[in-house]
């Protein structure tokens, strides 16, 4: 497993923007694909975007198509989730997953079961 610290929440106004980052421990950062899902208070958790290992595929929730854009960096270990035109609908808690080792270059993990390393999560509020 890759243990992961997220980053970057916080308060914007609505249309504002947000990066959030996701930092992976360990020497193996490509052999993830990667992800992030939110949770609103009181819904369930839900998927939001996902890149594979290689970069080169990303994968996005209708919700947040065209607004949020998911890049890596896999010389440093680390994913982002930029967020632009955020609405007080995206408010949540944003966590980062890791998928299983290995696999595709350009496999785009979605479900909630293909991911097995997840961070503590990192609060976005949008205010109207």
């Amino acid at each position: 497993q890759v243990q992961l610290v997220e980053s970057g929440g916080g308060l914007v106004q609505a249309g504002g923007s947000l990066r959030l980052s996701c930092a992976a421990s360990g020497r193996t950062f490509s052999r993830y694909a990667m992800g992030w899902f939110r949770q609103a208070p009181g819904k369930e958790r839900e998927f939001v975007a996902s890149i594979s290992r290689s970069g080169s595929k990303t994968y996005y929730a209708d919700s947040v198509k065209g607004r949020f854009t998911i890049s890596r960096d896999n010389a440093k270990n680390t994913v982002y989730l930029q967020m632009n035109s955020l609405k007080p609908d995206d408010t949540a808690v944003y966590y980062c997953a890791a998928g299983s080792a290995g696999g595709s270059y350009y496999y785009t993990p979605r479900l909630e079961g293909d991911f097995g390393s997840w961070g503590q999560g990192t609060q976005v509020t949008v205010s109207s």
